[in-house]
């Protein structure tokens, strides 16, 4: 890892890694938005809120992966697109805590 990080340099490794946290940021945000969208349609309501936060953060992830390369003009080779298909799995899982935490947090700090 060190190697690594000498090869690339410190800065660009940090400047990175925010990029990272700003897409998965992002990605969160965008699938709590679309799933609480979808969870008004009631063929949709049926299924389990995690699952369907995992299938839109599946879908999303990508396109949005490859919309910020696309930004950052930057090529896109084969093993980001894996990297973002195994990312979404994080995205999913800050999505649906994310909304837990917030609702949890609320409850606390609001008394009725």
């Amino acid at each position: 890892m060190a190697e690594f990080m000498t090869q690339i340099g410190v800065q660009n490794m940090t400047a990175a890694l925010g990029i990272l946290m700003a897409f998965i940021g992002v990605c969160a945000f965008l699938t709590s938005i679309v799933t609480e969208a979808l969870k008004s349609i009631e063929k949709v309501n049926r299924l389990p809120t995690k699952l369907l936060c995992y299938i839109v953060a599946l879908v999303l992830t990508t396109p949005v992966f490859c919309a910020m390369m696309a930004y950052l003009k930057q090529p896109v080779e084969w093993f980001m697109v894996f990297a973002s298909f195994l990312a979404s799995f994080v995205v999913a899982k800050v999505s649906m805590n994310g909304w837990d935490d917030v609702t949890e947090l609320a409850q606390r700090l609001i008394r009725k």
